[in-house]
C-alpha cells in the first residue's frame, strides 16, 4: 500500500503510463503502462500476491516470470523512495 501521508505523492496516470511527483524530493518519475497498472493497483491497497495472481491472468504469462518482475519493480519503487521499504 502507498503511505501517501509519510510524503506528498502525486500521480498523473493515462493510457500511456504515470508520472509520479515527490514533492518531498523535488523528483519526477515515470512509469510504463505496467507500471502504472501495479502503481495503481497499490494505491487501492492490493497486497502484491494479488497484483502478480492478476497481471499472469490477464498476460498469460507465467506466474513465477511476472512475480519476479513485480517483485523487482517494488524493489525499484522503494530505492526511489516511492514506497516504504
Amino acid at each position: 500500500m502507498i503511505e501517501k501521508h509519510r510524503s506528498r505523492l502525486h500521480s498523473v496516470i493515462d493510457q500511456d503510463g504515470a508520472a509520479i511527483l515527490d514533492l518531498d524530493r523535488g523528483r519526477l518519475s515515470t512509469l510504463n503502462i505496467v507500471g502504472a497498472y501495479i502503481w495503481q493497483a497499490l494505491e487501492r491497497g492490493e497486497p502484491p500476491e494479488t497484483i502478480i495472481a492478476t497481471l499472469a491472468k490477464e498476460t498469460g504469462e507465467d506466474t513465477l516470470v511476472v512475480e519476479r518482475d513485480v517483485h523487482e519493480f517494488l524493489d525499484t519503487l522503494k530505492r526511489n523512495h516511492l514506497l516504504p521499504r
